[in-house]
Parts: C-alpha cells; sequence; structure tokens
C-alpha cells in the first residue's frame, strides 16, 4: 500500500456485520481459531471513503488486507490508455499477500469502491504470522493456487464464450458476492455502471448495454440507474451455460 498516505488506522473493533463478513469469508473461515485470533490480534481497521487510492502499480507492498466492507477496484490501464478492470476485492476477502511474498511491487493499482472497511496488517507482522504459523503458509498456498485456477477459468470463458454467456456469468457472481435477497428478487449491492461491467468483461459499453437490455425483456434481469436486480437465476445460468 501506499505508506505515505498514512491513512489512519483504528484499534481492530468491527461492527457486528463486518465482523461477519470476516469470519464467514471461504478462505478466513477454514482456518483454525488459533490463527485467526493471531491476525486479528495484529490487525488494524482502516474505514475509507469511495474512491480513496490504496495503492499504485509499481508501489512497494507494505500491507496485506482483509475486506470487512464494501469493495477494492483493481485495475489497470492498457497501452492506448483505456482503463482496465480486473475484479472487484468482495467482502470477507484478503489481498495484497503476493507482493509480500516475493517482495516485487504491485502489479495493478487498486481503489475503494463505495465506503469500505479493511483490516490491515503490516507486513513485518505479516512476516511474524508467517514465521510463527505453518498452518498461514499451507492455506495462503491453497487460496493462490485458487487464484490462479479461477485466473485460467477466466482465459478460458474470454476466448471460449460469447458475450452474453460471460455477462451471465459475472452477473450471477456479483449476485452470490454482493446480493440482498428482496422476496424472490435479488439487488446487487455493489454499485456498477455498464461501463465498469464493459471493463470487468474486454467489452465494449454499447455490446453490454444491448445484452442486458436483451435480459431484461427476457426476464432474467432489471436494470436500475447503477444497479443491477436479478430476477431470475434459472434464467442467467440457462444464459451462462451456452
Amino acid at each position: 500500500m501506499l505508506s505515505h498516505q498514512r491513512l489512519t488506522m483504528n484499534p481492530p473493533i468491527l461492527t457486528i456485520a463486518e465482523q461477519s463478513n470476516i469470519d464467514t469469508g471461504s478462505w478466513f473461515s477454514k482456518l483454525s481459531q488459533t490463527l485467526r485470533n493471531a491476525i486479528v490480534s495484529r490487525a488494524g481497521v482502516r474505514r475509507l471513503p469511495d474512491g480513496t487510492m490504496l495503492t499504485a502499480r509499481g508501489a512497494q507492498a507494505d500491507e496485506w488486507c482483509g475486506v470487512a466492507k464494501g469493495a477494492v477496484r483493481v485495475s489497470s490501464v492498457s497501452l492506448s490508455g483505456k482503463q482496465i478492470t480486473l475484479t472487484y476485492v468482495e467482502p470477507g476477502t484478503w489481498f495484497g499477500d503476493i507482493s509480500l511474498f516475493d517482495g516485487l511491487p504491485r502489479t495493478h493499482d487498486a481503489n475503494v469502491h463505495g465506503e469500505t472497511t479493511l483490516l490491515v496488517v503490516r507486513k513485518a507482522d505479516f512476516k511474524k504470522l508467517l514465521a510463527q504459523h505453518t498452518e498461514l503458509c499451507e492455506a495462503l498456498l491453497r487460496l493462490n493456487c485458487r487464484r490462479l485456477r479461477l485466473m485460467f477459468d477466466a482465459v478460458e470463458d474470454l476466448n471460449t464464450r460469447p458475450l452474453a454467456s460471460r455477462l451471465a456469468k459475472q452477473i450471477l457472481l456479483l449476485a452470490r458476492s454482493y446480493g440482498i435477497p428482496q422476496g424472490e428478487e435479488i439487488r446487487i449491492g455493489l454499485q456498477l455502471a455498464q461501463e465498469d461491467l464493459a471493463q470487468l468483461l474486454g467489452a465494449s459499453r454499447q455490446r453490454v448495454n444491448q445484452e442486458l437490455k436483451g435480459f431484461e425483456r427476457d426476464g432474467a434481469v432489471r436494470i436500475e440507474p447503477t444497479r443491477l436486480v436479478v430476477l431470475s437465476k434459472e434464467k442467467l445460468l440457462a444464459i451462462a451455460s451456452k
């Protein structure tokens, strides 16, 4: 992270909802209670407004973070100067460990998306945790293997699946990570413009807009300003499987 920013670190006190997001995260929840307690005891809480830059490509890494609330947008800039969104780091997910392992600079930009709360472990404490807990080394190895598999899946989808299929799959992933059930509907809590979706899929906003309108006509989603509402997971699953 950008150490010169000196962003405020507070004692590790989270709201009930934030603590639940950390505790139920798919990776963190599988750790032993001893290791979870050790990580939290070395972490500080950072609450940040929308748009705050956490780190820039090429910066030296000095923090490991877990998202307790909100999201972190990981992005890059193409040779033509176009902004490219690679992913949104969701609540319950930890990130930033790769550069702490290999000592190389950060590979991408990271900005807060919406009001966000992070648990932050400094580099020195991260190294101490690794030295004291063999379990953490093994758990992070498994985590990075999963990241690698997901990356291969994404590359395969980009080269073999039509845009409609990839878009439906992305909406289902967003609904799983940020979905707010409202009766039979699922409102995606993450605020995304169509341009944001287009960047995630490596497509133009116009093409994404066309596909979304088709989904809406079919009764799969409802389009709202900066929001999507899933009306039928079954219809999205059918489109994603094509």
